[in-house]
């Protein structure tokens, strides 16, 4: 397993410009980052106590106003409008619709199929025996008097092709084969041999004129171009990554320690924030605040309260008389004005009073007495 790591990486030697270029850059980027990190830092800060005190309780308000305005009535709509409302249309079609056709399949169409399969099947069957009868001995009849008629005429047309094909021989083809061997082949290979000799001519001409432009160019702008990347572009830019990469890490450099100097400089504030604000307000409330708090509960708000609670007992009994009182006086006063109320009349019982209820000693019952 070691054999198979990779070799650590060397560093290169550095010269005396990388280590001139490092310090100023880092001190004149650590001045210039410190101010930038204790601003990003406090805007952190206050970022974060905005999210918690404020951006999340909005948030909860605004997605419960969400779900209240948009989310619950369009699921009180579908709870208790559209799927009752789904429901009956259902049944509605199944009703309307469904039934009316299953039993329309089941009671016509069915039957009506099977019908119309058998006509088909009794018409297939006449039409396989025409077929089999009558159509096929026909066509092999027709077939067999066309097959005489074109051996009769490809007999009469055989001595008529070989007429026209040799004089077609004689006319036509013999004297193009002459007119192609001894007139057109010798003209075709002169124009060809011509042609590669024009070919060649044009091919030297255009390699001299290319050798001549790619010296001219090569001269006039191949060379000073490279001349002026190897002795001038390269080590501009070798100097420029250079001070690229040293501004970089001088960057990173002080924004680690503009972070730790932020750290401590917040600590530091607030320690001193706790030292003269908290704690002073801490101690006054425990030692001073907390035993005026208990005094004032115990010698002044507990036996206000209890004074409180009795002038309300007796308020409460005194409304209570007025109450009463103001209800006898409406009676009197409907009484003087009406009368007595109707007593209600007196309803004859089967159940006999206390004093003539039956005894033992008497052969008598309510019932029976007069």
């Amino acid at each position: 397993m070691d054999l198979q790591k990779p070799p650590p990486p060397r560093h290169q030697p550095e010269g005396c410009l990388v280590v001139a270029v490092r310090l100023p850059v880092r001190i004149v980027v650590l001045v210039l980052v410190v101010p930038v990190r204790m601003v990003w830092d406090a805007l952190v800060v206050i970022g974060r106590l905005l999210r918690d005190s404020v951006l999340r309780p909005l948030g909860r308000i605004l997605a419960w106003a969400g779900r209240a305005v948009f989310v619950w009535p369009f699921v009180g709509l579908w709870r208790y409008v559209l799927t009752p409302v789904g429901r009956a249309l259902a049944w509605l079609g199944t009703v309307l619709l469904v039934v009316p056709a299953v039993w329309s399949y089941r009671c016509l169409l069915t039957p009506l199929g099977h019908a119309l399969a058998w006509v088909a099947g009794g018409a297939g069957a006449g039409l396989a025996w025409l077929y089999a009868r009558v159509l096929t001995p026909a066509g092999h009849a027709l077939a067999r008097l066309l097959k005489g008629t074109g051996a009769v005429l490809a007999a009469l047309g055989a001595g008529a092709y070989t007429a026209v094909a040799g004089l077609l021989r004689y006319l036509l083809v013999v004297p193009a084969r002459w007119l192609y061997t001894w007139v057109l082949a010798p003209v075709g290979r002169a124009v060809a041999w011509c042609a590669r000799g024009a070919g060649w001519l044009l091919g030297l001409v255009a390699t001299g004129a290319g050798l001549a432009l790619y010296w001219t160019c090569r001269v006039l702008f191949v060379l000073p171009a490279f001349a002026l990347w190897r002795w001038v572009l390269a080590p501009a830019g070798r100097f420029l990554a250079v001070v690229a990469r040293e501004v970089g890490e001088a960057l990173g450099h002080a924004w680690r320690v503009a972070g730790r100097i932020s750290l401590a400089v917040g600590r530091a504030l607030g320690t001193l924030f706790r030292w003269i604000f908290v704690e002073p307000v801490r101690w006054a409330y425990r030692t001073v605040l907390t035993p005026v708090g208990h005094v004032l509960r115990d010698a002044v708000l507990r036996p206000l309260a209890e004074g409180l609670r009795a002038v309300g007992r007796v308020s409460r009994e005194a409304l209570a008389t007025a109450r009463d009182t103001v209800r006898q006086a409406r009676a009197d006063f409907r009484r003087m004005l009406f009368g007595e109320p109707r007593q209600p009349a007196a309803v004859d019982r089967r159940e006999p009073t206390a004093r003539d209820t039956r005894t033992l000693g008497r052969s008598t019952t309510a019932l029976t007495k007069d």
